[in-house]
């Protein structure tokens, strides 16, 4: 089974994570990793810690020759704003961070929570993302993440390729897919931030090239919009996600919300095995399995938490009425929540890739693939 564990705090030395079940033999390339983890430090509205930093990982195990060996994978970033030890506590807690919950749970410090509790953590979750689809692209699987909404806004997408879609969304300064819409999102933006305010958004990811069949039904936590979910929400800030039509199923008669099934021949040997459908309002998930569509899920941010213009709140120490704490922060981190959330969902896919069609080594998962659709392909 793939899976990963992270490490590490806000301010410590380095953030890690140890990926486990990770098949051997494939092909890795860093740049491509740092790459993403570039694009996560990227985006308008990013505060002065993008500046210091300049993420970059460093594989320490389970890689030979450039290759990996399916023994677990360790990935660290280094923290170059290292300065844990040097920091105060803070006595002021936030609304909307964990800092009250976290210091009341563990009858501890503020400081203890908010530096593993904040979303620097997600650096090495991008790095296990990344290495994640490098494995999906030996199967065709793209996964595609872009900015769908920030602080109100709808970001219509223009209509092409996907190869033209990624082309604009890397030229746009907020990641979305219409460059026109660029200019008044970032002068929300800088208005929000003089403001003393924060902005939040809605990131949808679509994956291309999934097969049938990836998740299942059997048990509820096998299903893999159950698993999607999960991975989606338990990134910081995430308040709600929603595959395919989401909430807006729950508004529409039946007619309006299940996919015809269509067949054509000429296409039994792809990834749909012929089976084709005019709309795709399930998401490509039906019954927590794949159904030869494209996956796609959306995820609601919060704005952020930290302020610049605090919010009431109560000294623990003193429990006396007091505007809450402020720590260096963004005015909006949608752009880089939409790298995460395309790493999140891509681990889970590639996690389900791998618990369908065998972990051991890519040329067995190649294999078995291959003579699944051809038999699926026959039936």
């Amino acid at each position: 089974m793939l899976r990963y564990w992270t490490a590490g705090e806000s301010h410590g030395k380095a953030l890690i994570a140890l990926v486990d079940g990770f098949p051997a033999g494939v092909t890795i390339d860093t740049d491509a990793i740092d790459v993403e983890l570039r694009r996560r430090q990227g985006g308008y509205g990013r505060g002065g810690r993008q500046r210091i930093e300049t993420d970059k990982v460093d594989i320490r195990t389970g890689i030979w020759k450039g290759a990996t060996l399916g023994s677990p994978i360790a990935l660290e970033v280094i923290n170059r704003d290292y300065k844990l030890e040097r920091l105060d506590d803070l006595s002021r807690p936030r609304p909307g961070h964990g800092d009250l919950t976290g210091a009341m749970k563990y009858l501890g410090s503020i400081r203890g929570v908010l530096e593993r509790a904040s979303a620097r953590e997600t650096a090495v979750r991008v790095a296990a993302g990344a290495l994640a689809k490098q494995l999906l692209a030996e199967f065709d699987i793209t996964v595609f993440g872009y900015v769908a909404e920030l602080g109100g806004e709808v970001i219509e997408p223009v209509e092409g390729t996907l190869e033209e879609l990624r082309a604009i969304r890397d030229k746009s300064e907020i990641y979305g897919l219409n460059l026109d819409r660029d200019a008044a999102i970032k002068e929300l933006i800088d208005k929000t931030g003089k403001e003393g305010d924060t902005l939040g958004g809605v990131l949808e990811v679509r994956v291309e090239g999934v097969p049938f069949g990836l998740g299942t039904h059997a048990q509820w936590d096998t299903k893999l919009d159950g698993r999607l979910a999960q991975a989606v929400m338990a990134v910081q800030a995430i308040k709600g996600v929603e595959i395919g039509l989401g909430f807006e199923a729950a508004r529409r008669p039946g007619s309006q919300v299940h996919d015809p099934i269509h067949y054509d021949k000429s296409r039994r040997k792809g990834p749909t095995l012929g089976y084709e459908r005019p709309t795709n309002n399930a998401g490509g998930i039906e019954a927590g399995m794949t159904n030869g569509q494209p996956i796609v899920i959306r995820a609601a941010k919060k704005p952020i938490s930290t302020l610049a213009k605090p919010l009431a709140s109560v000294n623990i120490e003193t429990k006396e009425s007091e505007e809450a704490s402020y720590e260096r922060s963004d005015v909006c981190a949608v752009s880089a929540a939409s790298v995460i959330i395309e790493a999140v969902v891509a681990f889970e896919v590639a996690r389900a890739l791998i618990d369908k069609f065998g972990g051991d080594s890519l040329m067995e998962m190649q294999a078995r693939y291959k003579m699944f659709l051809e038999m699926a392909a026959e039936k």
